[in-house]
């Protein structure tokens, strides 16, 4: 065990889990090792196993704490299957351990939020509220509550929520930046629009002073967008074009374009087909950038570090994607065609493009000022770029460097793509869908209009995963004319892309 730690220490995952499955076969038993060996597989890209000895740690802890009562670590196992994106297995181990102990806050509190991801929109709500009676003054169970009972169309009930929470002049940071920021888009869903943006720059103002976002690297991105501009040439984005690759690293299907322009609506209605398997917001391009940092020892830019590659090189990088991506899905993608959706994987394109020339692209596109006002409305977990949608400003701001880094490379790409309107989505489904098919080589099926019964009652990575459980609506089109006032400081950053995309009526 020692040893193992040791290793994860010094993130050396591989022989952490080699350390701990000797501690696992001597003993058995043990929850803490099974744990550990968990954690560790999972941290490999070996999701699928690593789930699985964590599973088997709750069970585990669950045992001791039918003696004692005490829930606490099996609680933390909760904590780590939902870290993990696995909210199944997380909610059949909270509700096991409410019933165990049925008076401890921290468990109904788990508990709506698990079934809030699993959109069980009831059953969080009756959670929500137990947690609040056992903490009657809790700003933070009454701000998760508000949040449940708009999700559930009680959204009176959670204005007024709110609007008290906002009374306590004692609030932390946080707590007055969500309360601000849930408040903004209550008050929207009940058409108070004079009052929703006095609420969101009141959050704007907050969230400076955050823990997590002052973690963040803010300029990184942006400073990497405008490297990517210059370095990532036809030359370099031409290279590997008409090469034959082997028949067993095939190239997948890539869904980008930017956050909040529809990719999490697409990727659901694609994932209705039953030849599609779909990785959600996934670290499989992310981990691509790693490994061609390692195999140049991280000398140069990115764009020179593939400059230097050979064939040897790509093939590696292309095997080393589908390792990756079958320790995380096991033996659930099969023969199907694989859709990578993780929307910010645009800042990557360029590295996209050189090691899998021969993929198809579906790029979204949704009306700039829409976009940019779902992004300003909407709470994300800080990241070097959700950091930058925190005022109304920089929202835009980077809207435009990233949809600028996209006109840039759009013309020297040998991938084939498409670009898909958000909104003939939403008003022209059938015709729209049928050309995205047509493009990624599938035959239509009429199932995928039912995408929302599907995606109801699963766990769906991006923001939007309860408005992704309904039938489709049109009332996030054209959102922005309600906030007219609000764009004159911001429309010079997005004419441009208004133009180009032809929003412009």
């Amino acid at each position: 065990m020692q040893l193992g730690q040791a290793a994860v220490q010094q993130k050396n995952f591989s022989e952490a889990v080699a350390w701990f499955t000797k501690a696992a076969e001597a003993s058995p038993k043990d929850p803490q090792i099974k744990a550990c060996l968990g954690q560790s597989l999972c941290w490999q890209g070996q999701r699928e196993e690593g789930l699985a000895h964590l599973h088997q740690s709750g069970q585990l802890l669950l045992k001791k704490a039918r003696k004692s009562r005490d829930i606490g670590l099996a609680l933390d196992m909760v904590d780590q299957l939902q870290y993990w994106n696995d909210f199944p297995g997380a909610l059949a181990l909270c509700k096991q351990a409410v019933q165990i102990n049925p008076g401890q806050l921290r468990a109904y509190q788990l508990l709506a939020l698990t079934y809030s991801r699993l959109n069980q929109k009831k059953p969080a709500l009756a959670a929500g509220r137990q947690a609040l009676k056992l903490a009657p003054n809790s700003p933070v169970l009454a701000i998760l509550l508000a949040t449940l009972e708009a999700a559930d169309g009680l959204n009176q009930e959670a204005k007024q929520r709110l609007e008290k929470v906002l009374q306590n002049t004692l609030l932390t940071t946080e707590e007055r930046f969500r309360a601000h920021k849930e408040l903004a888009r209550i008050l929207d869903k009940l058409g108070e629009y004079e009052r929703v943006f006095a609420h969101l720059h009141a959050a704007a103002e907050q969230a400076p002073r955050l823990a997590e976002v002052k973690r963040q690297d803010a300029g990184l991105v942006p400073k990497m967008l405008e490297q990517h501009k210059s370095e990532f040439d036809s030359e370099l984005l031409g290279r590997w074009a008409n090469t034959e690759f082997p028949t067993d690293q095939p190239a997948p299907v890539f869904l980008l374009g930017f956050m909040r322009t529809g990719t999490t609506l697409t990727q659901e209605v694609l994932a209705a087909h039953p030849e599609v398997f779909v990785a959600d917001e996934t670290d499989l391009v992310i981990s691509l950038v790693k490994e061609v940092n390692r195999i140049s020892n991280g000398q140069g830019s990115l764009a020179e570090q593939l400059r230097k590659l050979d064939l040897a090189g790509v093939l590696h990088l292309r095997a080393f994607y589908w390792q990756r991506a079958r320790a995380l899905y096991g033996n659930n993608i099969g023969t199907r065609l694989l859709l990578d959706k993780t929307t910010m994987n645009t800042i990557d394109l360029g590295l996209i493009n050189c090691i899998f020339p021969d993929a198809k692209l579906v790029f979204l596109l949704r009306d700039p000022r829409d976009v940019c006002l779902s992004c300003f409305m909407q709470t994300m977990l800080p990241t070097p770029s959700t950091v930058q949608l925190l005022s109304w400003e920089s929202t835009a701001r980077f809207y435009a460097q990233v949809m600028d880094w996209w006109l840039t490379i759009r013309p020297k790409l040998t991938m084939r793509f498409i670009e898909f309107r958000y909104e003939d989505a939403v008003f022209d489904f059938e015709p729209a869908f049928r050309k995205v098919f047509d493009f990624i080589g599938l035959e239509w099926d009429p199932a995928v209009a039912e995408f929302h019964k599907k995606a109801a009652g699963k766990y769906i990575a991006s923001p939007s995963f309860s408005q992704v459980a309904q039938p489709l609506y049109s009332s996030s089109v054209g959102r922005w004319q309600h906030y007219r006032a609000e764009y004159p400081p911001i429309l010079p950053e997005l004419k441009a892309f208004i133009n180009e995309f032809g929003y412009e009526n």
